[in-house]
């Protein structure tokens, strides 16, 4: 059974998160916070020392969410590829259907904490590099397993399927227009199939 404070820190971590990834670290003020939560200042202080330790556990927080729907996609597929097509397709459809609110945690928090929030950077970066060890296993069981071409660069293609994704993430939010993030998707899975190695 979860105990009274825990279900409001929890409270308090999920409500920030939206407010935090919508509107950025800086751009969020305790005012907001307490709107969101319906607390006051001491209630949240109560479970959070400061801004910046709240700020962690919601990111923590929305990447959790953004993990859970990548692993949900993947269950019962087993080909490489499938499973890469599938990361792809889960990522656009989160953006498409504003699941989750503000967009992708990972280049809302990189892009504003690159130089004003070191830790928070760091956080970002290891939220990051786990994105990117699950796509280089992938595709690195899949030459194991003689589904990919063994040729492929496993570096460079995790950096070209994240940056094809986040930067159409950001074309579609800066015009208000979700049509960059489908026409990222459908070339990216056309690129996929380059690399499709036939039994």
């Amino acid at each position: 059974m979860v105990s009274k404070s825990q279900a409001t820190k929890t409270h308090i971590v999920q409500q920030a998160a939206v407010v935090f990834n919508q509107q950025g670290y800086a751009g969020t003020s305790m005012s907001d916070i307490m709107q969101v939560t319906g607390l006051k200042k001491g209630g949240i202080y109560n479970h959070f020392n400061s801004k910046d330790e709240l700020a962690l556990a919601a990111f923590d927080y929305t990447v959790s969410l953004m993990v859970k729907q990548y692993k949900i996609a993947l269950q019962g597929k087993r080909h490489a590829i499938t499973r890469l097509k599938a990361i792809i397709e889960t990522f656009c459809r989160i953006v498409e259907t504003d699941a989750i609110k503000g967009g992708c945690p990972l280049m809302n928090t990189a892009v504003e904490s690159d130089d004003t929030h070191p830790v928070l950077c760091d956080r970002t970066r290891q939220a990051m590099n786990a994105w990117r060890q699950m796509i280089s296993k992938i595709i690195r069981l899949g030459i194991k397993h003689g589904e990919i071409d063994p040729t492929l660069n496993i570096d460079m293609t995790t950096t070209i399927l994240i940056s094809t994704l986040e930067g159409a993430l950001m074309m579609s939010q800066l015009y208000d227009d979700k049509t960059h993030v489908r026409w990222a998707k459908l070339h990216l899975l056309q690129y996929l199939e380059l690399f499709h190695k036939s039994p």
